[in-house]
């Protein structure tokens, strides 16, 4: 399941309900599910044991001009968290623990957020560590900036349909800054609740938590052996009860997930709709303008289905229009090149001439058509280039392969294989060419990756000129049959990233299966060939191990959800290839050494 950002607002209305509450995020009174060995953090406000009540009647007094209505909402608690998925990724259900990494990156982009919003009125904000998962209790004096008044309605919303467009678009502003984390915006509109803490400590606490504990008919009898104790326990009505309920919940939560599923595509289903509603309506802001009125402003008369004045005979259908005065045949479309045929103008007359009748917006609507149309002919008539791959010089190629298989030890066999399947060759400057082709059934080649081989140090590397990234990529195919179809595909960020990630899966690791597996370098996610990958079953992204490659990452899970992160222990999958044929050449050396011992 994707982690979602949680944001709940809660009314303080009194200065004991704002004294109330510090005692709970401040720790100033027993909290029955709070850790005490783990420390909370001060995110916002100093530590100076101001309470908050103080720092509230502060706020108000020096802010405001009049004397806070009886009603008014004195202070905001707004509660800050995400679903437990992205705290502790790899297993949820383990209350209490997280990710340190990712801990500290809620902490700060949820801090930012509450310091973009609110400023200087947020007077205080709690990390609490010790409860199930990390969460934030932010307060805020709600503050209108123009009345200087309280007014937790304008900030937040009332109550009805008010409040809640104002706390869906809060939620938008919150989900928006955890985004670049991988945290997503819940399904707006959603009627699902959440419990209150009293209401958690009193479930906790019920009587049909104590009664399992409490059951003695369960616990194991004085030397009871533990084959006996499983035997008896299995057929004790209480247990199968439990059993029933367990099945029953692990159904449940694989519905309600599948259920979240479902409410996550509808709304990016319905983002997506959006946007193309949008972009049809700025098309149609985008039209040009109706040449009838163009017609009319030109001092044309209609009359008998042509327009007709200054010598000109002028029929219009739509956007097209022909002069069939014998003098003037001519056709063209087009507001511009209709005052440029009547007014027997240039095209900057013409514009001119259209603003000073239409105004500003009327002669840009009638310059991008004009500019629409003039690309339109471009795409038809232009001949789109072709890519030319570097020319290849046989010579430089032993120099290349030594290259890859010294410098970056990568295996004689695969180097050559890959030759000579021409994926990868050396041109007239000594560098590797690693070849960019489409997934075509016979792929055609369509950019290069060049990585330099000459020096001790030589670092070049690019694209070749002309290559088109998002339609080629360098990749290979190893295991299983030619003509199976791959299983799964490895996502590295360079060519000899790949192949020497291939080098470690397939030459040092024992246990992995023969499958079809395609190898592929993307160093973006924007030219992640989606649709040919979209029902590969197992995709892993073995990106750097970095924030960048982090990053990556994660916009890769949104377009492929059945994908994994894996992380290398080096700096990239090259080095540690080259960290353990180090570390294979010294065992290999001790064991000669224990050899001649002998």
């Amino acid at each position: 399941m994707a982690a979602l950002a949680i944001l709940r607002v809660e009314k303080l209305k009194s200065f004991g309900n704002v004294g109330g509450s510090e005692k709970h995020t401040a720790r100033l009174q027993d909290t029955p599910n709070a850790d005490s060995t783990k420390k909370n953090i001060r995110l916002i406000g100093e530590e100076d044991g101001t309470a908050l009540e103080d720092l509230v009647k502060t706020k108000i007094a020096s802010t405001t001009k009049h004397k806070p209505r009886k009603d008014a909402v004195l202070c905001s608690d707004i509660f800050l968290s995400a679903s437990p998925e992205y705290f502790r990724p790899h297993d949820p259900s383990k209350a209490g623990e997280w990710n340190h990494e990712r801990m500290v990156l809620f902490a700060g982009a949820s801090r930012q957020w509450l310091l973009n919003n609110y400023g200087d009125k947020c007077v205080r904000a709690e990390l609490h560590l010790d409860e199930a998962t990390p969460h934030i209790h932010a307060y805020v004096v709600p503050i209108n900036d123009k009345t200087k008044q309280l007014s937790h309605k304008e900030m937040f919303g009332g109550d009805g349909r008010a409040a809640s467009i104002k706390l869906s678009k809060l939620q938008d502003s919150y989900a928006e800054a955890l985004a670049p984390l991988g945290i997503e915006r819940g399904v707006k509109g959603s009627k699902a609740t959440h419990t209150k803490v009293k209401e958690y400590y009193q479930a906790v606490n019920s009587e049909p938590f104590t009664a399992v504990w409490s059951n003695q008919q369960l616990a194991p009898t004085p030397f009871e052996s533990a084959r006996t104790y499983i035997a008896r326990i299995q057929q004790h009505e209480d247990f199968q009860t439990i059993n029933h309920q367990l099945a029953d919940r692990k159904f449940m939560l694989e519905r309600l997930e599948r259920a979240e599923q479902r409410a996550r595509y509808s709304e990016k289903e319905r983002q997506r709709l959006e946007k193309r509603v949008q972009l049809l309506e700025s098309t149609s802001q985008l039209r040009d303008l109706p040449l009838e009125d163009v017609a009319w402003e030109l001092g044309l008369n209609y009359a008998r289905q042509r327009w007709r004045g200054h010598n000109h005979i002028i029929n219009i259908d739509g956007s097209k229009f022909y002069d069939f005065s014998p003098s003037h045949q001519k056709g063209g479309s087009g507001a511009i090149d209709l005052v440029m045929h009547i007014n027997s103008c240039n095209f900057r007359q013409a514009i001119a001439w259209l603003h000073d009748r239409f105004g500003e917006a009327g002669a840009e609507k009638a310059a991008l058509a004009h500019a629409r149309k003039m690309t339109s002919e471009i795409i038809q008539t232009e001949p789109r280039p072709q890519f030319q791959l570097p020319v290849e010089d046989k010579a430089k190629w032993q120099l290349v392969s030594d290259y890859l298989t010294q410098k970056r030890l990568i295996g004689e066999n695969l180097v050559q294989a890959l030759h000579e399947r021409g994926l990868v060759y050396a041109d007239d400057q000594q560098n590797a060419v690693f070849v960019m082709r489409n997934f075509d059934r016979q792929p055609l080649a369509n950019g290069a990756f060049l990585r330099g081989t000459r020096g001790n140090n030589n670092t070049f590397k690019g694209y070749e000129k002309g290559t088109t990234r998002r339609e080629g990529w360098f990749y290979f195919h190893l295991g299983g049959q030619p003509t199976d179809q791959p299983e799964k595909v490895v996502l590295c960020k360079s060519p000899i990233d790949a192949i020497s990630f291939a080098m470690l899966e397939y030459q040092v690791r024992s246990d992995v299966p023969p499958t079809r597996t395609l190898y592929i370098a993307v160093d973006s996610p924007n030219s992640l060939p989606v649709e040919q990958l979209r029902h590969i079953p197992n995709v892993q992204v073995a990106f750097d191990p970095d924030s960048s490659g982090d990053a990556a990452a994660r916009a890769v899970k949104e377009l492929l959800p059945q994908a994994t992160r894996l992380l290398c222990k080096a700096a990239d999958w090259n080095q540690q290839l080259i960290d353990y044929g180090r570390q294979l050449r010294q065992q290999q050396r001790r064991e000669q050494d224990d050899d001649l011992s002998l």
